[in-house]
């Protein structure tokens, strides 16, 4: 269990070489995601894959459907257009939805040469 009271499994690495700006990226990314589960998804777990594809560097968190009844808490999306921001100013991307599963993934991709300090 990570700090945000979630089941969490880490997996993949991204590389040593990755500038502040990204790393900031990718940590606001998991911490937003994390959060978002906890609220709306009670007793699921989840999932984050660090990863790089070619030039490209990213992080996806998935969670499972909630183990029980969420509490109606208002989401205000705020937290995913700051981080949709963020990847554009990294000439990124940050993808969102809903799973088959009744989870949700949230996915950031990044060049590995990003760079907004």
């Amino acid at each position: 269990m990570d700090s945000s009271g979630i089941e969490t499994r880490l997996t993949g690495e991204l590389p040593p070489d990755l500038g502040a700006s990204a790393q900031r990226a990718v940590y606001r990314t998991v911490q937003e995601a994390l959060t978002n589960a906890r609220k709306h998804a009670p007793g699921a777990t989840a999932t984050v894959e660090l990863w790089q594809h070619g030039p490209d560097v990213g992080v996806t968190v998935t969670n499972s459907a909630p183990a029980r009844p969420s509490l109606a808490l208002p989401g205000s999306q705020q937290g995913l257009i700051g981080l949709r921001e963020r990847a554009e100013i990294l000439h990124g991307t940050l993808e969102s939805g809903p799973t088959t599963e009744g989870g949700y993934r949230v996915s950031l991709c990044i060049p590995l040469t990003a760079n907004g300090d």
